[in-house]
């Protein structure tokens, strides 16, 4: 069925053509404000409008609580999946965190398939990310539970505020928290639970292995 016959504005068919060009040509979907930029719309109000309107006539499918999760409908009779290598034990104290290319090199790892949806614009190299199931409480109020799957893009360095798999060497422990360099050579990983207490280390004790890009809830 033609744009036309499906009544929608033109604005809405640029959006939609643009929208699917984007996706095609990154693998993951543009942001409102890139939507806005390209189009020369007025407003990201505007966008979202007639995103909606998009959404309600069937032509894209979006996931509010999650950035850049725009699909297009008429793409996704098979929805496509990515394979990712797992880890296979959990983030837990006392155990060593392989790196993706320990994963890569070992051969068997499990292999885990996730929606490019989940990923957003991390989606167009998935050679870069690996799986973690989460063991422990410190990081529920970041609705990160016992028995999740994180998904980490494999990096050596974070911002501060961001979720990493921190390992500490001189420990030989290895914890999911939130990373804050303080100075002087102290790092500060914070867990996210109101009962337990932040671990500071020095720069040289840390190893980070990877950032967090998304969670995957295990259900009980």
């Amino acid at each position: 069925m033609s744009k036309r016959k499906m009544g929608l504005s033109d604005l809405q068919s640029r959006m939609s053509t643009y929208i699917g060009q984007f996706i095609d040509d990154h693998n993951y979907s543009p942001s409102v404000r890139d939507i806005q930029r390209e189009l020369n719309v007025s407003s990201t109000s505007v966008v979202d409008y007639n995103l909606k309107a998009l959404e309600e006539r069937g032509v894209i499918h979006r996931d509010k609580n999650i950035s850049r999760a725009i699909e297009m409908v008429e793409k996704t009779s098979a929805p496509r999946t990515l394979r990712i290598p797992m880890a296979p034990t959990p983030i837990a104290a006392g155990t060593a965190i392989p790196v993706l290319e320990e994963l890569v090199a070992a051969g068997n790892a499990e292999m885990m398939e996730i929606s490019p949806l989940h990923l957003g614009r991390y989606s167009g190299h998935p050679e870069q990310l690996y799986a973690l199931r989460v063991k422990g409480y410190s990081m529920i109020e970041d609705l990160i539970n016992d028995g999740d799957i994180v998904v980490m893009h494999s990096q050596q360095t974070a911002e501060a505020g961001q979720t990493i798999a921190a390992w500490l060497r001189a420990e030989q422990a290895v914890t999911l928290k939130r990373y804050y360099p303080e100075g002087q050579g102290r790092v500060r990983l914070q867990p996210a639970n109101e009962s337990m207490e932040p671990i500071y280390t020095d720069e040289s004790n840390l190893e980070i292995k990877g950032r967090l890009v998304c969670v995957v809830r295990q259900l009980a």
